[in-house]
Parts: C-alpha cells; structure tokens; sequence
C-alpha cells in the first residue's frame, strides 16, 4: 500500500488572498462601465426630459426625471455632505478589503466593481451637482437609477456568494477538484 503525500486539506494559508492584477484589472473594467453606463443615462435624461417630465416606456415602467439630494428614497435630503463622507470611508473600505481579500472567491471582483462603480457614479453627482438623477420610474417605488441598480446587484452578489458553501480555488482562480482523492 502506498500514501499519497499530497495533503487532502487544501489550505488558504499557503496562498496570497490579495487580489492580483487580474482581478484588479477585472475589477476596474467593471467601475468603469457602471459609471460610464450610469452617467451616460443620466445624460440622456437631464438633456432630454425636463425636471418631472415622464415618458412611458412599457408598462408601468417610466423614465421620470427626479432629482434626490439625499440616499436611498429621498432619505436626509439636506445631508448632502454627511453622504459624501460616508461614501467615501464605504469606498476605502472595500478597496482595502479587496485589496486583501480579493482572491477569495472569483466573483468578488464583480461584485465590488458594481458596488465601487455605482457608488462613485453617484458620489460623482453629489460632488459636482450636489443631487443625484434618478429616472427609472415604477409608479409604485421610488424612482432610482442604473447607479442604485448597480449597487443593489453587487450586494445581492456579495451575499449570496457569501452564503453559499466556499470551494477551495487554485491561485489562477480555477476551483480545485477534491473529488479525486
């Protein structure tokens, strides 16, 4: 009988959880068509439609051109600058975050190129109009844009990719096959 010497636990400390170069590269790309798509929409809208004009697109889907000076549904309108700040230290935190932990799983740099994308789009807005242009309209929800759109999806990611069993990657980020041993 012969031992196989290759140890059947695979351990994460023998490898870097850091995020390489290619997965910040992947990263970035997807900031930048998050914000590049959101900004472009919002182009569209403030050229086109006057503040509270509406179209109807299908259904009980409108474009609606709104401003919002606070977060999410219109929540503290008049502190502007305390959201500014508290995206920005959201923003540090997950660069430094992927900075370290990037490796872990391979669609962490998804994730939080939706997440870092959306946010800077609308930090963008905060910073340079002091509101942000929201437009996607349900009739039954707050109006939002591709940003919040963006952020929610990178969240949703995050947690269900969170919740869901970890399997052990090999540096290239190609998941390892236990089943063989």
């Amino acid at each position: 009988m012969t031992v196989d010497p290759t140890p059947l636990i695979v351990s994460a400390a023998g490898r870097s959880l850091g995020a390489s170069a290619r997965q910040w590269a992947g990263l970035g790309l997807i900031s930048f068509a998050a914000i590049v798509g959101d900004q472009v929409t919002k182009h569209l809208v403030t050229s086109r439609l006057g503040l509270y004009d509406s179209v109807t697109v299908v259904g009980p889907l409108h474009i609606t051109h709104v401003q919002n000076s606070g977060i999410a549904f219109g929540f503290f309108p008049s502190a502007t600058s305390l959201v500014t700040a508290l995206t920005v230290i959201a923003l540090g935190w997950m660069v430094w975050f992927f900075a370290r932990s990037g490796a872990r799983h391979p669609v962490l740099p998804t994730a939080f190129g939706l997440l870092i994308g959306g946010s800077l789009s609308n930090l963008f807005d905060r910073v340079w109009l002091a509101h942000v242009t929201d437009f996607l309209d349900l009739g039954w929800w707050p109006a939002f844009n591709l940003a919040d759109s963006f952020i929610v999806l990178g969240v949703a990611t995050l947690v269900v990719t969170l919740a869901l069993p970890h399997r052990p990657h090999a540096p290239d980020g190609v998941p390892l096959d236990l089943s063989a041993r």
